[in-house]
């Protein structure tokens, strides 16, 4: 599965890696936050560095939707739910300072950009009182939100939001540009450089697969920090949702970008002459056929679009907090050394330049006052119940998975192509996948905090349900907070 994104990426030139460089900072991650922030930092005259392990934009910034929108479906009536009026305007005008830097930048640099109306549509009665939530939370924050009655989608709609003048882009036609910039002004970004432990040291010692780096300070832009420090992997809930682009009659094309309001969500955009749409998101590891899901989507889409020529599928891992706003600031236990920023739940193109934003005033002064309100803390009674229904969520399925893992023999034969089964060798849980011909066994435990994993038969990985660490089939580690590679099993 390849987003259209990567299908077309731009070439990104990087750098060779110098071990024991020393730098002012270094950035963990190319995505959209790494590569702001370190442009932002370089801007300011600091010695930087990034550090991917694969490639630029591979993860979240390469598998986005990529809607650029201060309307994000019912994401503002959520944050009101668990916090204070104060914190969601906090929440908007961050945004809002994220949306307009991206807007700039996306213009002085040549990168095309769209304008489109930005819909919250309701498919069903139901969804209408939360469409309704929406509009009056959005409203008192000063967005110019307008109801609507009728939405020109092929399927029946009961009422939407609309908020005019948002944008949609290619999101790797930002990280290239981004990235010529960050080197032009004498910054370094590594490929294949997987961090697999920071000392907190003055100056920080960061070690990588292809050698140690040290820095002033260090800021965590992967998704879900790799570091165990402040248990984020414990407030962090991974949930993965499907895409896909097709090519439909140009009439058929919808004029404007739409996410529904229930579950499943359904977000429809276009690119040029291809219609985009996404959503049948569950959380990592806990659906019992990831195929399942994607086909659903692809089956709605062949329902309201006949005939629709798909030219591209995948997938995006999106990680929520349990108030629904982003952290972003120092790490604990980091010696005011290590920063990070995660949790933007499916927003990250606003999301991850409003970061960026926070982290460059934290390190280099000059907090505004929405920064400041985000920097607290949340502990709303609402949060703090999320937050202890997904941790019991997590303890159910450690034993769910060891249950069956030990109560279950390993095949002796190979399974089919594109299938994985976990099974008991001796007393321990293996995986056991067939996938390009070629049958792989690897222990089936996460190497990150012990749970049993799961297969994803659509994407042929290995998927923890605790934390949301994914593997290949032959082990190696995709994302989440693991650090280390599956096992091999003889």
């Amino acid at each position: 599965m390849t987003s259209l994104w990567l299908a077309e990426a731009p070439p990104i030139p990087t750098d060779d890696f110098l071990p024991g460089a020393h730098y002012d900072e270094v950035i963990v991650g190319a995505g959209l936050t790494g590569l702001v922030s370190a442009l932002l930092l370089a801007r300011s005259g600091r010695r930087v560095a990034v550090l991917e392990a694969r490639t630029v934009g591979a993860v979240s910034t390469g598998n986005t939707t990529a809607k650029l929108s201060l309307l994000q479906g019912t994401q503002l009536s959520k944050i009101r739910s668990t916090l204070y009026q104060s914190a969601t305007q906090a929440y908007v005008d961050g945004a809002t300072a994220g949306f307009d830097w991206l807007l700039r930048y996306c213009e002085l640099r040549g990168v095309p950009v769209e304008r489109r109306d930005a819909y919250t549509y309701a498919a069903t009665p139901d969804g209408a009182a939360q469409v309704e939530r929406e509009y009056e939370v959005a409203r008192s924050t000063g967005l110019p939100v307008q109801r609507v009655n009728d939405v020109e989608l092929p399927f029946p709609t009961f009422g939407a939001v609309l908020l005019p003048d948002q944008a949609q882009f290619d999101p790797l036609r930002v990280l290239a540009a981004l990235a010529e910039d960050v080197r032009a002004l004498g910054g370094v970004i590594h490929e294949g450089a997987r961090v697999t432990r920071v000392a907190a040291s003055s100056p920080t010692r960061v070690v990588t697969s292809l050698g140690d780096l040290a820095a002033e300070r260090v800021i965590l832009a992967t998704g879900t920090p790799i570091l165990d420090r402040g248990l984020y992997f414990a407030k962090l809930s991974a949930h993965r949702s499907y895409a896909l682009s097709a090519r439909v009659p140009e009439e058929q094309l919808p004029d404007g970008m739409f996410l529904g309001a229930e579950t499943p969500t359904r977000s429809i955009r276009t690119h040029g002459d291809l219609l985009l749409t996404g959503g049948n998101g569950h959380a990592v590891g806990r659906h019992p056929s990831p195929q399942r899901a994607a086909d659903e989507l692809l089956d709605w889409t062949l329902r309201y679009w006949p005939g629709a020529d798909v030219t591209h599928t995948w997938s995006a891992q999106d990680y929520s907090t349990p108030h629904h706003v982003a952290f972003v600031g120092f790490l604990p236990r980091g010696r005011g050394r290590i920063y990070l920023a995660t949790g933007y739940e499916k927003w990250g193109m606003t999301g991850a330049v409003t970061s960026a934003l926070t982290l460059h005033a934290d390190l280099l002064g000059g907090r505004t006052d929405w920064q400041r309100t985000l920097h607290r803390r949340f502990t709303t009674p609402e949060a703090i119940g999320r937050g202890i229904g997904e941790n019991a969520a997590v303890g159910w399925w450690y034993l769910k998975g060891y249950a069956h893992a030990l109560s279950t023999p390993l095949p002796q034969t190979s399974p089919a192509e594109g299938e994985g089964v976990v099974g008991r060798r001796g007393v321990r849980p293996v995986g056991l996948s067939t996938v390009d011909a070629t049958t792989c066994a690897v222990s089936a435990v996460c190497p990150h905090l012990g749970a049993a994993l799961t297969w994803n038969d659509a994407e042929r990985s290995w998927d923890c349900p605790a934390h949301g660490s994914r593997f290949s089939a032959s082990g190696t580690r995709l994302e989440g907070p693991a650090t280390r590679d599956l096992t091999p099993v003889n």
